[in-house]
């Protein structure tokens, strides 16, 4: 066994295809380990419920709107519920005084919990060795609604191809599993479930999809004003700046071997606070798979890092304009009809080389800018002369025609749908 693994080691340092040969005989042994002492030895729990977001980086997300509703319904006393989180002790406040069990991501105590577990709860992908029982339900929520290609649908564009081959392989596996698909829109349905690799036009599978809105968005449409003064006190945000919300994707390229990827910022801040100073403060929010950290030392009471803050709809309520790329933020931040800005300002080489766009970005509700530049300017101008427009009220009927909560009807059915 040792003359092994130091013959694949030596095969991964000198070629792509021994690395690939590597992850594969990796993911092989975790798939038999799964099932000979986890998914052989835990029966089912019928009354027991999973949950995991951003792979256990974040309380956040759909997941998190859907646990809440358990709560605020009562149904929560009826379930012996388990989180996923990388760092538990992290999240021991929200959940104090609940009966909650938190468990560490990709433990051994997280993979014993994914046997007995009637029902999984994730805005990802479950881990790749892991195979559902025929008796659990597993509900898939996702992370937003996608502008740039996403799992299968990137066949033809990333650059990376024996990483994106077996990528497309785990989204492939991932799809076959699927109970539940919750979906805002017609179009998330059908690009999802292609990323996925789900066939629509098969009965069974259309009708896994729960297309009656999108969980996370629960809070746009139910926050006030207290809500609001609350979080910006809890940043420390002066009540008379207007906030501005940055909130980038992460890009395929922008990778290091060791750490993850990183994010080469594409904003000059010194430029923008002579441009917005002392009217605005921004608000930097990384994409959670950014691993590099800022340091924003300089820029203080200006610029506030928080890549860290879990629900980003609380910043959404805060924020008085967005600014973003590709990212799927922008789909949901329509929903308050507040003016947005795309800059894009690496648009040609991210569209031919990274990710191809499932649209064109001109059917986009807000001002694009192609090029790098000083913002500032661009900024005022929306400022000044933002209307919620026809365009702007085509992209919402479009892409979020459910305007309200809708956290228990999908709890309901899900749950309904496990008893008959």
């Amino acid at each position: 066994m040792i003359k092994f693994k130091t013959v694949m080691k030596r095969a991964a340092g000198h070629t792509a295809y021994g690395k690939e040969v590597l992850i594969r005989l990796r993911d092989l042994v975790k798939r038999v380990w799964y099932q000979l002492f986890y998914a052989a030895r835990y029966p089912v729990d019928e009354r027991m419920i999973l949950f995991e977001s951003y792979l256990g980086r974040q309380y956040a997300c759909s997941p998190r709107a859907l646990y809440e509703e358990l709560g605020r319904s009562g149904q929560d006393k009826n379930f012996r519920i388990v989180w996923a989180f990388e760092a538990p002790e992290r999240y021991q406040e929200p959940f104090r005084g609940s009966h909650v069990l938190l468990v560490k991501y990709n433990s051994r105590e997280h993979m014993k919990y994914y046997s007995r577990a009637k029902y999984w709860i994730t805005n990802y992908r479950v881990p790749v060795h892991v195979r559902k029982k025929k008796e659990q339900i597993y509900v898939q929520t996702w992370h937003g609604t996608p502008l740039k290609m996403i799992g299968c649908d990137t066949v033809n564009h990333m650059e990376i191809p024996a990483a994106n081959r077996r990528t497309h392989g785990y989204y492939r596996r991932d799809g076959r599993q699927i109970d539940h698909l919750i979906s805002p829109s017609p179009f998330y349905t059908e690009k999802v479930a292609s990323a996925f690799a789900m066939d629509l036009h098969r009965t069974e599978t259309a009708r896994k999809v729960l297309e009656l809105g999108y969980p996370r968005n629960d809070l746009l449409f139910t926050f006030t004003d207290e809500d609001v003064a609350s979080v910006k006190k809890e940043l420390h945000i002066p009540p008379d700046k207007k906030v501005i919300l940055y909130a980038p994707t992460w890009r395929d390229d922008q990778h290091e071997a060791g750490v993850g990827y990183t994010y080469q910022m594409g904003l000059n801040m010194e430029r923008l606070r002579e441009g917005l100073s002392p009217d605005h403060v921004i608000l930097f929010r990384a994409h959670y798979m950014i691993c590099r950290l800022f340091d924003f030392e300089e820029y203080e009471g200006f610029l506030y890092d928080v890549s860290g803050y879990d629900d980003i709809n609380r910043l959404y309520m805060v924020s008085d304009l967005l600014v973003t790329d590709y990212s799927s933020v922008f789909f949901d931040f329509a929903n308050l009809k507040r003016p947005m800005l795309f800059y894009m300002y690496d648009h040609q080489i991210y569209k031919d080389k990274l990710r191809d766009l499932y649209f064109d970005v001109e059917r986009l509700p807000g001002p694009v800018i192609r090029e790098v530049k000083d913002i500032s300017g661009d900024i005022r101008e929306l400022e000044r002369t933002f209307v919620y427009d026809e365009r702007y009220r085509a992209f919402n009927q479009k892409f979020n025609p459910h305007a309200g909560p809708c956290s228990g009807e999908v709890l309901n059915y899900v749950l309904v749908y496990a008893i008959i």
